[in-house]
């Protein structure tokens, strides 16, 4: 029997707390990421490959735009490339298809099962949440997709960047189309959808209750609900630890060199629930994430040489 105020396609959670493993009964949890670039699941690496490669559960992931604003920091990727990608029609040109197959070798590591890529523009940076869906992107594509994805593959879970007012314009607005999305879906069919930003240890992570303007971006609390540490150890000695995927997945995404310097930089994956979850939002992100936290990489051969 399912406890109280949990959908009944996310009780695997519970199911798998108190069993130690997974039952026939039961399928492992099932996630979809939605980001605006082609290197946003950054943000939730760590949890992403831990859920898919040691719960077992499938991970999907929709990225909206073509990612060809990232020309500015590719001069290291031109010699790998063979194009002069920092030029901004060159860079515009072959970036999309270039940052496609990153996205792709890095999915490989982080265990997801399809890439799905709307190629919506990438005009460059902004603060401003409106000005993506003012006619640049095709709104309406990107809405009816999502509903169409999500009603058919029944996610339990969907992550977004948290939408503050700091990030990206093209993260918030990802977010909020998202919202909007999953608040459309009948209930019983309703995945949680957590908010998320990666931080360091020593810094302290965002306050966020709501981005102005968006009530659907409505978190349950301004601070974090949950959390995952990319330091937890394991293997031989306990030396590895989850930042070596993370930086893994950054060595992919050769294209766009700044981000190559948040190698080894944040070492927590922070999450908020949002109000839109309902009141059994906070308790499935509480059983996923002893799931995740309770299925760590044996560390029974740890002492063999």
């Amino acid at each position: 029997m399912n406890p109280p105020h949990i959908r009944p396609h996310i009780a695997f959670a519970l199911a798998i707390l108190l069993t130690g493993a997974l039952p026939a009964h039961a399928r492992p949890p099932k996630l979809l990421i939605v980001v605006a670039h082609p290197d946003d699941d950054y943000n939730f690496a760590a949890t992403t490959y831990c859920l898919s490669r040691e719960l077992g559960g499938t991970v999907d992931e929709v990225v909206v735009t073509n990612g060809e604003g990232g020309y500015r920091y590719s001069l290291l990727a031109e010699k790998i490339y063979g194009l002069q990608l920092t030029r901004e029609d060159v860079g515009r040109s072959h970036l999309p298809a270039i940052r496609k197959q990153e996205t792709i070798r890095a999915g490989r590591i982080l265990g997801i099962r399809r890439n799905y890529f709307l190629n919506q523009k990438d005009e460059g940076f902004t603060l401003d949440a409106k000005e993506p869906t003012n006619g640049i992107w095709n709104v309406r594509l990107i809405s009816t997709f999502l509903d169409h994805l999500l009603r058919r593959e029944h996610y339990d879970f969907v992550f977004v960047i948290l939408p503050t007012p700091d990030t990206h314009g093209h993260h918030q607005a990802v977010a909020v189309l998202a919202l909007d999305v999953v608040g459309r879906l009948p209930e019983l069919d309703r995945p949680i959808i957590l908010g998320a930003v990666a931080s360091g240890s020593g810094n302290a992570a965002p306050r966020f209750s709501q981005l102005n303007g968006y009530p659907i971006t409505r978190t349950v609390a301004d601070t974090q609900g949950f959390s995952f540490d990319r330091r937890q150890s394991f293997g031989y000695q306990h030396v590895l630890n989850y930042g070596i995927v993370v930086n893994w997945v950054i060595a992919e995404h050769k294209s766009q060199g700044l981000f190559q310097t948040d190698a080894g930089k944040d070492d927590q994956e922070c999450f908020w629930v949002f109000a839109i979850d309902g009141p059994e939002g906070a308790t499935a992100a509480d059983q996923l994430f002893k799931a995740l936290n309770a299925h760590l990489p044996s560390t029974a051969d740890s002492g063999r040489q």
